[in-house]
């Protein structure tokens, strides 16, 4: 809240240069910012008597997106990429997608490594189970598991999450 925006009979001032002026009444306060030309900002409307500062609030806003925008900018989205492994696969393809899991891994995105089972080869998930440990052998320099291999339904899903440096 700006200006008039404000409802109480007093507050706690803080000058233009962050200086303590103290309890205040209201009307003085915000004659106090226009004689300099700027606004009166509430920066703590929870506190009892609020704290309002004078300010340039234009200039302030512009500056509070613009460290926003830069926070923004900085973020790392994490995606979640998933490879999907067969019960019987083949080495070659095992090969493959365990290429793909590392180079997913090393870009900083988590893997969801799953094993589809089709038809009667739910009965043997062992060998899914299997396969999901050799991929994590193979890959357990580059990251943490963050949920071992379960099974859901037909499919036995494993997570790996790229260790932080």
């Amino acid at each position: 809240m700006i200006n008039e925006e404000i409802r109480a009979k007093e507050v706690r001032l803080v000058g233009a240069e962050g200086e303590q002026i103290g309890i205040t009444p209201f009307r003085e306060a915000l004659q106090m910012a226009f004689d300099l030309n700027l606004d009166l900002v509430n920066v703590a409307p929870q506190a009892k008597p609020p704290v309002c500062r004078i300010m340039d609030y234009g200039k302030f806003r512009y500056e509070q997106q613009k460290k926003e925008k830069e926070a923004r900018k900085n973020q790392k989205i994490v995606d979640v990429k998933e490879v999907w492994f067969r019960a019987n696969i083949e080495e070659n393809d095992f090969q493959t997608k365990l290429r793909n899991v590392l180079k997913f891994l090393r870009e900083g995105d988590k893997v969801k490594c799953s094993v589809r089972f089709r038809g009667r080869e739910i009965t043997h998930a062992s060998i899914g189970q299997k396969v999901l440990e050799r991929v994590l052998k193979e890959a357990e320099e580059l990251c943490v598991v963050e949920r071992s291999p379960k099974l859901e339904g037909r499919s036995m899903i494993m997570i790996l999450a790229p260790k932080s440096n």
